[in-house]
């Protein structure tokens, strides 16, 4: 027996304002994983289009990030997993065969060209994003180039290389006793929850398919060891789970992670192949009952930082996080598509809306609500808000000169600073961010003490594990 289908209640909108700071890079759509491959980065520029052609810009601020530096890169990753990321190009590859096979970077995860850029981008948003919430300058920020969880300390998957997520939250860690991380993507989030798995700092909690399918984790058992014990949170699905019961199990499990668990910010992954007809997905949420998850996160009202993810069809991927980008701004927009670049993608009809098809929806009652009385029990055994010691962060000090641009910085950036900062884009489009200043994103001296020594001890732990090989499949 399954839930029939039904249509979702309305999305009310919140009468909180909030100030939302959206990253965006043009140069995101130019990377290509390659012919064939379902991962296209260019649905990134397409939601971004009919973001600017609904007029959402006008209630959010834009900014193009400072993509991420090898050096920020490796607070999670390793330096030699990052220095071979920054190194292979599809003309040289052949000299990294080894390398190549140590960190899974070959079929799923291909070398192509702009591939650390493209990383640098995804990175640099979700890390600045997490430093303007720290600094209070935004509300929610949004980041559809970042949400890429499959990827580990030393060791590509499932499509993702460097797991933005885990640095942006590392970030946040600095200013915040707690985050939870949410993530709706039709696959498992296994790399942040490996990367957080045994600390109570960060509440991860993943709904996603599971049985036969990629990554092969996030079994209800798996809960976190250690201090994060019952702190990793999975709601495993079955195929073609619709809006009226995703939001079932979604509600009341999020509500009881706000009650017991009092994050002070929170990580929204919004992968988009649990939508339905998503060309890799098993699932049958319409934009509607997806974005209905974005709106009870936000109902909150607690620092947020939103990212993307997966979603293979590409049209549908648009239509969602540019719907979500619209009530993260407290807009309704739609029905009608507006004319943009990517215009005839939305044909026949040129309508927002992505609807649910008629597949059986194989999650029954009994086993929903088994699931979820099961992971409500296991929220209840937390410590209440548990309280973690933390040390403060200086006050920002009085500007320096700049320092001279190393050769690296130059490579990395095309050129001097004085350069990356006049490349300001379309007038009224966006600008670029002025990257935090000292006591930010670029500020990493002491790193580690300000994040506190439990995360980060927690996450040398698993340096044993570079080596373990990842589960094949697709993400």
């Amino acid at each position: 027996m399954s839930y029939p289908a039904a249509p979702l209640d309305p999305i009310v909108l919140s009468s909180q304002k909030q100030r939302v700071a959206y990253f965006y890079d043009s140069d995101v759509g130019n990377y290509a994983y390659g012919a064939g491959h379902p991962m296209k980065p260019h649905r990134i520029r397409m939601a971004h289009s009919l973001v600017m052609n609904y007029g959402l810009y006008k209630k959010m601020e834009i900014y193009r990030a400072k993509p991420a530096t090898k050096q920020e890169m490796c607070q999670f990753h390793t330096d030699e997993y990052v220095d071979f990321l920054s190194r292979v190009t599809p003309d040289n590859m052949d000299m990294f065969a080894k390398e190549q096979v140590k960190f899974n970077v070959g079929d799923d995860c291909p070398v192509f060209d702009g591939l650390f850029e493209f990383c640098s981008i995804s990175g640099g948003g979700s890390m600045e994003g997490a430093a303007r919430l720290n600094r209070g300058k935004c509300d929610i920020a949004i980041n559809w180039a970042g949400g890429l969880h499959h990827a580990k300390k030393s060791e590509a998957s499932g499509f993702c290389y460097v797991n933005d997520i885990v640095l942006g939250i590392l970030e946040l860690l600095r200013y915040h006793p707690r985050v939870v991380y949410i993530d709706i993507d039709v696959h498992h989030g296994d790399g942040v929850e490996e990367a957080f798995y045994t600390t109570d700092r960060v509440m991860t909690c993943s709904f996603h398919k599971y049985g036969e399918y990629f990554p092969g984790t996030g079994e209800l058992r798996d809960i976190g060891i250690g201090k994060g014990k019952n702190y990793a949170v999975n709601f495993p699905l079955r195929d073609g789970i619709d809006d009226v019961t995703y939001k079932s199990v979604f509600e009341p499990v999020i509500t009881a992670i706000m009650e017991w668990y009092r994050p002070t910010a929170v990580v929204l992954q919004c992968g988009g192949d649990s939508l339905s007809g998503d060309r890799l997905g098993c699932f049958n949420l319409s934009m509607k009952g997806h974005a209905n998850c974005v709106s009870f996160v936000k109902s909150f009202g607690l620092p947020t930082l939103v990212v993307g993810g997966g979603g293979y069809t590409m049209r549908n991927v648009a239509r969602t996080w540019t719907y979500e980008t619209g009530l993260l701004v407290g807009q309704i927009v739609g029905p009608e598509i507006p004319y943009n670049d990517y215009y005839e993608y939305y044909g026949p009809d040129y309508q927002l809306e992505v609807r649910p098809s008629n597949m059986q929806n194989a999650n029954s009652k009994e086993y929903l609500d088994r699931i979820r009385t099961t992971v409500l029990e296991n929220l209840s055994r937390t410590k209440f808000a548990p309280s973690v010691q933390m040390t403060d962060v200086p006050r920002d000090a009085p500007e320096e000169e700049p320092e001279e641009d190393t050769e690296e910085s130059k490579d990395m950036r095309g050129g001097s600073q004085e350069v990356w900062d006049s490349n300001i884009q379309k007038d009224g489009e966006l600008s670029d961010s002025e990257d935090e200043g000292e006591g930010g994103r670029r500020d990493i001296r002491n790193y580690k003490d300000e994040v506190g020594d439990t995360v980060m001890m927690d996450l040398d732990e698993d340096e044993d594990d570079d080596d373990t090989p990842a589960a094949s499949g697709k993400p």
